[in-house]
């Protein structure tokens, strides 16, 4: 692998998909008296620029919490690509709604065109990004089926499905249960975000 681009003082992480992730390496960063301006998933942005950071050390203590340096400009992509699609699935109140492409969206956050990050993406994580969109909102859905506090016709909606019959239709796919099955399961079957994929 290359090493990490040293100009511009943003880390690229691999792996920082929630807020837990967010806070240890924060941490950890923070343990190497590395000043931290701004951290959000997959990105940390640092008061120094990376040529005057340990890298090194920064390299090793992520790697011992699960998380990985990225040190080439398609992994930082494909890492911007995953990162967004699970903000977007996750953080938001309610979804954008069905008439809203996540294309769209993901042309606009990156500044690339659509066909080139749907072609990166395909060439680096063998699924294509609509497959990750799928499975990231089944994850999704079964965390809010376990929550018990939505309707499936409330999650179909929160997640951006035209119907409950859609969301019916992809979550029996993915999992082999439909969604009443899976919601009446002990185990809950979930993967950590970043197993996703």
């Amino acid at each position: 692998m290359n090493r990490p681009e040293t100009t511009g003082n943003i880390l690229y992480v691999k792996n920082m998909v929630c807020n837990r992730c967010i806070k240890v390496v924060k941490d950890e960063l923070t343990k190497l008296k590395v000043n931290v301006r701004n951290i959000s998933l997959g990105e940390v942005e640092t008061a120094l620029p990376l040529n005057k950071l340990p890298l090194k050390a920064i390299k090793e203590a992520l790697e011992r919490n699960g998380f990985e340096l990225i040190e080439d400009k398609k992994a930082k992509v494909i890492e911007k690509i995953k990162n967004f699609i699970i903000k977007t699935i996750y953080e938001k109140k309610t979804f954008l709604g069905e008439n809203v492409k996540f294309s769209t969206l993901l042309e606009k956050e990156l500044g690339l065109e659509y066909h080139y990050l749907s072609n990166l993406f395909s060439s680096q994580e063998s699924i294509t990004i609509e497959q990750y969109i799928i499975l990231q909102k089944i994850e999704r859905a079964k965390e809010l089926l376990k929550y018990g506090e939505l309707t499936l016709s409330e999650i179909a909606y929160k997640l951006g499905y035209s119907s409950v019959q859609h969301l019916s239709n992809q979550f029996h796919k993915v999992t082999g249960f439909s969604a009443s099955q899976f919601k009446n399961l002990t185990n809950n079957m979930r993967k950590a975000l970043d197993k996703v994929g």
